[in-house]
Parts: C-alpha cells; sequence; structure tokens
C-alpha cells in the first residue's frame, strides 16, 4: 500500500505529448503542483496550452529541460517529487530506423527515467504509460489468448524489429521497468496499458499523433470507399488521463491495467460519426474487402502489409477491462462521444473542412 502526499509535487514526463496534457489538466485540477519534464521549456508554442491549463485551475506547474536519451536529465525535474508518471514515449507509424527512433528512445528513455527515481529518495511510486501493444501485436492475438481475449498477464511474444517494431518498443521498454522494479524496494511500479487512445487533444499543434492520423483519413475522402474492417481497441484519452491519476493515488493499485473502453473495428468507429458529420464529409460506410486490401494496401501505406491485413482485417479484438474496473472503481466514457468529440477538434482546427 502507497500512499502519496498530495502537497508534494508530481513529475509528468513527456508533458506536451496527446495523454500527458490530459494527465496535466486533471492534477492542476486537483490543485497539485506538477513538474513537467520537457525537451525544451522554452518552446513557448508547445507549451502554451499547459501554461493556460495552470492559470484556469488551483495547481501551480513549473517546466524542467530534460532528455529521453540523456542521462540523469531528469533529476531536477523529480527532485521533492513521491508520484511520478512516465508518459513519454514515441507513437507513429512514419519512422526511417526502428532502432532508432522506436525501441531506443523507448527502452533507454524508461530506463533512465527510473533509474533516476532510484536515486531520488521522495520517490515512492512510478505510473508508467505502456500500452495493450506490450500485450499483443495483432488482433488474431486476442483469439489464440488461452481464454480468447487480452489479459494483464499476456506478454506480446510476436512482434520483432522487422515486424510491428512499434508493439515491440512498448514491450521490450515495460519488460524493463518491471526488471529494474524488481531491483529495488524504495518504489513502487504500476503501468496503465491502454488500446489506441482516441478523443479531442489539448494542443491542437500535436496532431502528428497516429490517433489523428486515422481519424483524419476517415473523414478526408482517403477511405470513401472503403475502411478496412480492423479490429482493435479504442479507449478516451480522457479516461486514459483518468486512469493515470487512480493508478497514482490509490494506495492499492499494482500490477498492469488493461485500459480500453470498448472492443470494436474501423467500420464501427466510421459509422458512429455519421449522425453528426456525415452530411458534409464522406465518412466511410462499408468495409472494403479483405481480398482488395490484400491487393492496394501496401502500395497505400507501408504498414498495410499482407501479414498485418491477414492477422488484423475482418478479426475480432477483444480485451478484458474488468481488473481496472474492479480495482480503480473505473469507468469508460461512450464510443460515440470519444469518436465525434476528436473528430470536431480536427473540424474546428480546419484539418478537415466540411462541405457548408
Amino acid at each position: 500500500m502507497t500512499t502519496i502526499d498530495k502537497s508534494k509535487p508530481v513529475l509528468v514526463t513527456g508533458a506536451t505529448g496527446y495523454v500527458a496534457g490530459w494527465i496535466v489538466k486533471k492534477l492542476l485540477e486537483e490543485g497539485l503542483t506538477v513538474h513537467t519534464a520537457v525537451r525544451n521549456p522554452n518552446d513557448t508554442q508547445k507549451i502554451a496550452h499547459l501554461i493556460e491549463l495552470a492559470n484556469n485551475s488551483k495547481g501551480q506547474i513549473r517546466f524542467f529541460k530534460s532528455d529521453l536519451l540523456e542521462k540523469g536529465s531528469y533529476m531536477e525535474a523529480m527532485q521533492g517529487c513521491e508520484l511520478v508518471f512516465h508518459t513519454a514515449s514515441p507513437f507513429t507509424s512514419n519512422y526511417k530506423d526502428a532502432q532508432k527512433d522506436l525501441i531506443n528512445p523507448a527502452v533507454l528513455g524508461t530506463e533512465n527515467v527510473l533509474e533516476t527515481a532510484s536515486k531520488t529518495p521522495t520517490v515512492k511510486r512510478v505510473v508508467l504509460t505502456s500500452s495493450v501493444a506490450a500485450i499483443y501485436t495483432d488482433a488474431i492475438d486476442c483469439q489464440n489468448s488461452p481464454s480468447g481475449q487480452l489479459r494483464e498477464d499476456i506478454w506480446n511474444t510476436t512482434a520483432s524489429l522487422d515486424y510491428q517494431p512499434y508493439s515491440y518498443s512498448k514491450t521490450l521498454a515495460e519488460k524493463k521497468a518491471w526488471e529494474l522494479a524488481q531491483k529495488q524496494s524504495q518504489w513502487d511500479l504500476v503501468t496503465i496499458n491502454p488500446s489506441l487512445v482516441m478523443g479531442p487533444m489539448m494542443n491542437p499543434q500535436a496532431t502528428t499523433s497516429e490517433s489523428f492520423t486515422i481519424l483524419k483519413q476517415i473523414g478526408d475522402g482517403t477511405m470513401k470507399f472503403g475502411v478496412p474492417k480492423l479490429g482493435i481497441g479504442i479507449v478516451d484519452v480522457r479516461d486514459v488521463a483518468q486512469a493515470h491519476y487512480l493508478a497514482g493515488f490509490t494506495p492499492s493499485a499494482k500490477g498492469r491495467y488493461i485500459t480500453s473502453g470498448h472492443n470494436t473495428n474501423f467500420l464501427d468507429m466510421s459509422l458512429l460519426l455519421l449522425p453528426k458529420f456525415g452530411q458534409r464529409l464522406p465518412i466511410p460506410t462499408k468495409a472494403m474487402p479483405k481480398w482488395l486490401l490484400m491487393l492496394v494496401g501496401p502500395m497505400v501505406n507501408k504498414a498495410l502489409n499482407r501479414k498485418f491485413i491477414r492477422n488484423n482485417v475482418d478479426i475480432e479484438w477483444k480485451a478484458d477491462h474488468s481488473k481496472i474496473k474492479k480495482e480503480l472503481n473505473m469507468t469508460f466514457l461512450p464510443l460515440q462521444t470519444t469518436m465525434e468529440d476528436g473528430f470536431q477538434v480536427l473540424v474546428d482546427e480546419k484539418i478537415i473542412q466540411p462541405k457548408s
């Protein structure tokens, strides 16, 4: 049982990220002092939304310069903190060198932050933003699991540097975290393992996230002739922030928590946007046949190779989220709310332009 003193500062790494912004918002609303670790505290464009959040809340914010690959660069930011949220890790399919762009920042960054925690006597708990990608690679892995669905005791064994390297990076990073946690007794580790995170972004500049690429393609006509019926789990970004908060401040929280609101697929996600946006935007209404995807997929997107299509399209995705509901009293927003609110930001920012 680990009780965190709310009068002490809390560290959030990767604070300008999509999920981290909502975690910072929640902490500030609760009146906490937030230490935010960012690559460049002088880049006012990237941190403006966080400053505004602090100005409109009970809490306070302080910025610290840090870098995932620079040993000891989190030391100053961690001083006096009992709780550390480590969210910083790359999420993209647009990379040149998987080892350099995905694996190293994820694994070495986790090692850097957790080793610093061990050298900071005040730290009692680290909450790591992992992913269901550390549990599975493809939707078919759900069917191949012992109970036909993903659970916290399962680890990803099918990703590699050559196939789904993002999933591989999350697996290696979380394994490294547990390895380091077990070597000491000062702090405990809790991991949040979200499925695909959707919903509104705090920082309209941060539209590089994979989640927004998918939303944009649903609305800009890329998929108007059909969307891959790709099995996937979805969770609202606001729920992910709440899950982190509960994991940090619930004394009995322990182990891994699958944080996924809905078992769904790309077609069902698209159909939920029709009532509000279907009149003005080319939202797809039907699935693209699997055989056709096999032909054209690899030409459209390098991530849509035949193995990926075979293992994910027309295959049900299923995860068990009973642990987080039972142990942390977690509830999840409706999928329609998540889809509409996330999509509305793209319309408001004119990233997608509806017909008038």
